[in-house]
């Protein structure tokens, strides 16, 4: 349960931590974790309830799962409950299925026994199926992600055979010297070591993973690989099954993530925990899997905003990998091609082994970046003619085009001449989205207006007038991918276009499908969001345009300009994959911004050195550690309200330490500071706090930029300290104090540690 403190019950028999039961939890029962046994009760006798029963069908979660679920909860300032349940699958947590008469002893019994019965001949792994190994073994996670990116699609691009299990050996390419490099300083890694592997765009990362994954494989230890988002990364999930099991012997390699049904997940993660599964493929789920002879931990693309959840237990699954690896004693490869500036910064100072891959792999050129100055240009909806100019030359020569537009939809917004009428979401701040869709079963046919709200999901039809002033010409403002496919499908009637972004994918298989197509050279204009802008090797790809770049670059987060230099450095190097002369053109209104000037020197060095002097220079992370108390209420009053309290009771603190460090001074004039500040009284039994305040700053309460959603309002209030240790023991009491507020109970709060948007 997401609350605070343990529960104690009666255990007729032998309970050990780590141990899951089911408990009578008010007039419910709950699957709970055992994390002690008290030496005595911590309550009366009589009111100590038993537990109802005690779950043998898998071994008692390891210490060191444990030891992980308790640094988390107590970092991200969350009850040890909220972290714990979710992270396991869901059959696993739910009573019912280990009840009544279809329980057949619970859901690993039956899974078990449908294991048994597939290898009592029942269902056989055949040659040539996706999901399946060499020796006919059917693995979970391959079955799963038969139907995922990294099946025959992403294979066909690689060396090697096209589909595991057909006998032959993939090839192993040969090592550049950097690669070498990385490789041999890898191998003499003892125990724990934090590693930055920084390559640019296709200097082959993934070699180096494989290798080292290789050498700890083959001492008999696990691999657990993270990746930001498993539908993105396609060709990675294949290239590691192929090489891994035909190369390393290894049987299986599992794959968890989101996207799998319960019996998926929990098939998965049962062989992890076995230790069936020697690799461990997945998001940022996949961390907190037990892994009993964990060797080496990977994770990909660690810059990627996707390794931060937002919402619930909101941690950072890069970041605990570290303090897992740390625990566990073995060593962690955080790889990319723009490192945080997190990431770099510690490399930068020797915390972490930086290695680096500044060329690309097969002698491979990176593309020429040109920015386009919109300034004097006549646009085409949106495009540049020497934009067009360039995909209509890769046309002519067979070869493919990525334009690159991060918003999705037709039109950002529909408004009227006649009178400035906006499709505004009548439940949020925000605009309503003007999206086209095809009819169901009329394939190329009439099309579907309807306005979506991105924040909320609300959905309407697009009226037929203006509601204002009944005005029937509304006009779609700006433009997202459909809108840009459509024009292109008109500039260029002779091209096969293909859009990938999330309204394209929404259906199961669908993503992999339009990969598959861009992989086996079915398409000849990709227009994509952020969706293609990492994890793929588009070999016939020699052009990228870029739109809207601008919109990132005076963005009110202080992280925009970072994002913005990854994404457009990621996405610029899914051109010339294969080695042919390539061109990325980035239309813009600012050329001379040093990020701009920068990306086309290909320069992430310089520009996390320039980054990094502003950061230091206006005490930002990572030169600060930041906190994020966010407020949602009906009104915004009340919200503001709420955080103002907060701010209020903390400068009491602050106020109080202050008058009793001076009480406590031994000499007159003497100016150290109390380290443990007195509490105000609030007219009730408070905590105390243990934090100095004096390395504190908390910002006023201001309102979300996108203040209502879903008829919500939302506002925010910053801490920060230059302490880490500081800002910890400070929101340990904060928190503690939060639900006591007046203003409590006629809001919701949530509390983030290391928030990435501010």
């Amino acid at each position: 349960m997401p609350l605070p403190g343990l529960f104690d019950y009666r255990a007729g028999g032998e309970v050990r931590p780590g141990q899951r039961v089911i408990v009578p939890f008010g007039r419910r029962e709950l699957v709970g974790v055992v994390v002690e046994r008290p030496s005595m009760p911590a309550i009366a006798e009589e009111q100590v309830r038993d537990v109802a029963q005690v779950l043998d069908d898998v071994p008692p979660l390891p210490e060191d799962w444990l030891r992980l679920a308790a640094f988390a909860a107590d970092y991200y300032q969350r009850p040890l409950g909220e972290v714990m349940l979710p992270a396991l699958p869901g059959p696993l947590r739910r009573p019912a299925a280990y009840r009544g008469k279809r329980a057949g002893g619970g859901p690993v019994a039956r899974l078990d026994a449908r294991a048994a019965r597939a290898a009592g001949g029942k269902r056989k792994g055949r040659p040539g199926k996706a999901g399946a190994s060499g020796d006919g073994d059917v693995v979970a996670g391959d079955r799963a992600a038969a139907g995922a990116p990294g099946g025959a699609a992403g294979m066909t691009a690689t060396a090697g055979p096209a589909v595991p299990g057909d006998g032959l050996v993939p090839a192993r390419p040969a090592l550049s010297a950097a690669q070498q490099a990385a490789v041999d300083a890898l191998a003499a890694l003892q125990g724990f070591r934090p590693v930055l592997l920084h390559g640019v765009t296709g200097s082959g990362k993934t070699e180096v993973y494989l290798h080292a994954a290789e050498r700890v494989l083959a001492a008999g230890r696990q691999v657990m690989l993270l990746v930001p988002e498993i539908n993105l990364t396609p060709q990675l999930e294949g290239v590691l099954r192929r090489r891994l099991e035909a190369v390393a012997g290894v049987r299986g390699v599992a794959v968890l993530h989101s996207g799998l049904a319960d019996g998926e997940r929990l098939e998965a993660w049962l062989r992890a925990v076995r230790g069936e599964a020697r690799v461990l493929i997945g998001t940022r789920l996949a961390l907190f899997t037990p892994l009993p002879e964990l060797g080496l931990i990977v994770v990909d693309e660690e810059h990627d905003p996707s390794y931060k959840q937002q919402e619930g237990l909101r941690y950072s699954a890069r970041d605990l990998a570290i303090w897992r690896a740390r625990d566990r004693g073995v060593p962690v490869v955080l790889g990319s091609a723009t490192p945080s500036l997190e990431s770099w910064h510690h490399a930068t100072a020797g915390r972490y082994l930086l290695l680096s891959l500044p060329e690309r792999a097969q002698a491979g050129q990176l593309p020429a970046i040109r920015l386009l100055d919109t300034r004097p240009l006549r646009l085409e909806q949106g495009l540049a003619p020497p934009l067009l100019a360039a995909v209509e030359a890769r046309l002519q020569r067979g070869e493919q085009s990525l334009i690159f537009l991060n918003r999705r939809g037709y039109a950002p917004v529909l408004h009227c001449d006649a009178c400035g009428w906006v499709s505004g979401c009548r439940r949020c701040s925000a605009y309503m989205v003007l999206h086209r869709a095809v009819r169901p079963g009329l394939a190329g046919g009439p099309y579907r207006h309807e306005l979506r709200c991105h924040h909320c999901g609300w959905q309407e039809r697009v009226p037929a007038a203006c509601p204002d002033c009944g005005n029937q010409d509304l006009q779609p403002m700006g433009r997202g991918t459909q809108r840009l496919e459509e024009y292109l499908a008109q500039r260029f009637p002779q091209a096969r276009i293909a859009r990938i972004d999330a309204d394209s994918t929404r259906l199961k298989g669908s993503a992999q499908k339009l990969f598959a197509q861009v992989h086996a050279g079915e398409v000849d204009i990709l227009v994509g969001t952020q969706m293609v802008a990492k994890g793929h090797d588009f070999q016939n790809l020699t052009f990228v345009g870029v739109l809207n770049a601008d919109a990132m670059l005076f963005s009110h987060d202080f992280r925009a300009p970072e994002r913005l230099f990854a994404q457009l450095m990621q996405v610029a190097g899914r051109a010339g994959r294969s080695g042919s002369a390539s061109e990325v053109f980035v239309q813009t209104g600012y050329p001379e911004q040093p990020l701009y000037q920068a990306l086309v020197r290909h320069d992430y060095v310089g520009f996390a050195r320039y980054a990094l002097d502003e950061r230091a220079a206006a005490g930002l992370p990572p030169f600060a550690y930041q906190a994020l108390l966010t407020a949602e209420a009906g009104e915004l009053a009340q919200a503001l309200g709420f955080l103002a309290q907060a701010r209020e009771a903390a400068e009491a603190w602050a106020a109080a330490g202050d008058a009793a460090a001076v009480a406590a001074q031994p000499e007159a004039g003497s100016t150290r500071r109390a380290a443990v500040a007195p509490m105000v009284s609030a007219g009730a039994a408070q905590p105390a706090i243990a934090a100095d305040m004096s390395r504190i700053t908390l910002y006023d309460p201001v309102p979300l930029r996108v203040v209502r959603v879903a008829n919500v309002e939302r506002a925010q209030l910053l801490a920060e300290s230059d302490s880490r240790p500081a800002l910890q023991a400070f929101l340990r009491s904060w928190t503690a104090l939060l639900p006591t507020l007046p203003g409590a109970s006629r809001v919701r709060w949530q509390l983030e540690v290391d928030p990435l948007e501010i």
